[in-house]
């Protein structure tokens, strides 16, 4: 029996893939086209659509454990509910479902209100999973890399209220610990949830003050202008996903993106070592980058 990886192609996806793999897991890559990316050796790709029961059926055939991830989608509540239905008929009860931190509180944000459906749905028909919450991924930096270091200017508005940005090495660290708890446990653990954060709380400035410091150049934050980032975003992306992050950048000015009181803690005794920081994540990025350059 293998561990299916859906959204095995994506940033986590494919970290839990090769975290998997290195463990000596047997693994199976769900993905809609073949090919598209080269997984290590011993990884069994599976070809197949969210949307398309058949493909799914099969691939859940032989499945003993599922790492559920499906992207932002206009059909995202529809993929994971459909999923989930179709594992429990196949039987599957061993599930590790990457959610989103404040699920249920960033009530008016349509991919957190989603994901917190498909946390009901597992809440209702007590099925043995691990929900993992993630807040602000450190990677989702690479999107305004070029801003930051072009024109000096941090764009993203997360305001003053904090957010704990989680490194997404870190999320899929703890999402191949869990899997491979639950696949070698003697019989189906009960539900938890884990909300990801990193070790520290950042503001708009304070980001801003660390890219400069990494740049060695001013950068200054861009303001909580929500409705200019949207206008931006929109220019490049659907307009529905530009609304979408308007409303969950509102949200964090308003609420932030804070773990429980011992969050920290309990995922460094999972994973055994130091939560990675945005310092660092920074100071990666801007070497790879000159490295590209020279």
């Amino acid at each position: 029996m293998t561990i299916l990886v859906t959204g095995a192609t994506g940033t986590i996806g494919s970290l839990v893939v090769q975290g998997l793999a290195a463990a000596g897991a047997e693994v199976s890559a769900f993905v809609r086209t073949a090919g598209k990316q080269r997984f290590p050796t011993g990884v069994k790709e599976v070809v197949g659509d969210l949307t398309d029961i058949s493909s799914l059926r099969a691939a859940l055939s032989s499945v003993r454990t599922l790492f559920l991830l499906n992207a932002v989608t206009p059909d995202e509540v529809t993929q994971a509910l459909v999923v989930l239905n179709l594992a429990r008929e196949a039987g599957i009860e061993r599930v590790v479902y990457l959610s989103v931190i404040h699920a249920d509180k960033f009530t008016n944000v349509p991919h957190f209100t989603g994901k917190h459906t498909v946390e009901r749905m597992i809440e209702s028909f007590d099925i043995p999973a691990t929900i993992l919450r993630p807040a602000y991924f450190m990677q989702n930096e690479r999107m305004v890399q070029q801003v930051i270091q072009g024109y000096g200017v941090y764009p993203m508005p997360i305001g003053s209220a904090g957010v704990a940005m989680v490194d997404a090495r870190d999320i899929a660290d703890v999402a191949v610990a869990e899997l491979l708890r639950r696949d070698r446990a003697v019989a189906p653990s009960p539900r938890v949830t884990l909300e990801l954060v990193g070790p520290e709380l950042l503001t708009g400035e304070s980001v801003a003050k660390i890219w400069s410091a990494a740049l060695g150049r001013d950068v200054n934050y861009g303001g909580d202008d929500v409705a200019a980032f949207e206008g931006q975003m929109a220019s490049s992306a659907p307009s529905w996903l530009a609304y979408d992050m308007r409303l969950m950048m509102a949200g964090i000015q308003k609420f932030g993106m804070h773990g429980a009181d011992g969050a920290t803690d309990r995922l460094q005794a999972i994973l055994g070592r130091p939560l990675r920081k945005y310092t660092d994540f920074v100071n990666e990025t801007v070497a790879a980058s000159s490295e590209l350059q020279a």
